[in-house]
């Protein structure tokens, strides 16, 4: 297994969080440079082309944390973006930076910015935005 797996992203994600990016000094973000990392490496693709078993910006999605296995179950959001009836995860948390663009089945190996690495594994995309035509969210 890869520590890091293939990733797709939508354009419209990508567009977004490179200009999240460009507002955010790395050192209130320490994560930055493993984000820019991962939108580099990501297949981009059209909204409509993504596969609907891919976590997306506002996608619902079923994980595990490894190597405990306790299971979340969290909304991918924009900082600023938590709905209060939803638990949420703002992309510029590690494990949110992680899960964006993984497949039900991958796991990612991240690397914290306290220190040492976070595991998880992706069990399933609950809702993904781009499946229901919901493209601008």
């Amino acid at each position: 297994m890869q520590a890091f797996p293939d990733i797709i992203i939508t354009s419209q994600d990508a567009s977004r969080l490179e200009t999240l990016l460009e507002a955010l000094p790395s050192d209130v973000f320490p994560g930055r440079d493993a984000l820019e990392g991962e939108l580099f490496r990501a297949s981009v693709v059209a909204p409509e082309e993504v596969p609907p078993s891919v976590v997306t910006m506002n996608s619902t999605v079923r994980f595990a944390l490894l190597p405990s296995g306790i299971e979340r179950r969290l909304k991918l959001v924009y900082p600023g973006n938590s709905d209060s009836g939803e638990e949420t995860v703002s992309i510029l948390a590690p494990v949110g930076s992680a899960l964006l663009g993984l497949a039900e089945g991958d796991e990612i190996h991240w690397p914290n910015p306290n220190g040492g690495t976070l595991r998880l594994v992706v069990y399933e995309v609950e809702d993904q935005p781009e499946r229901t035509g919901r493209y601008h969210l």
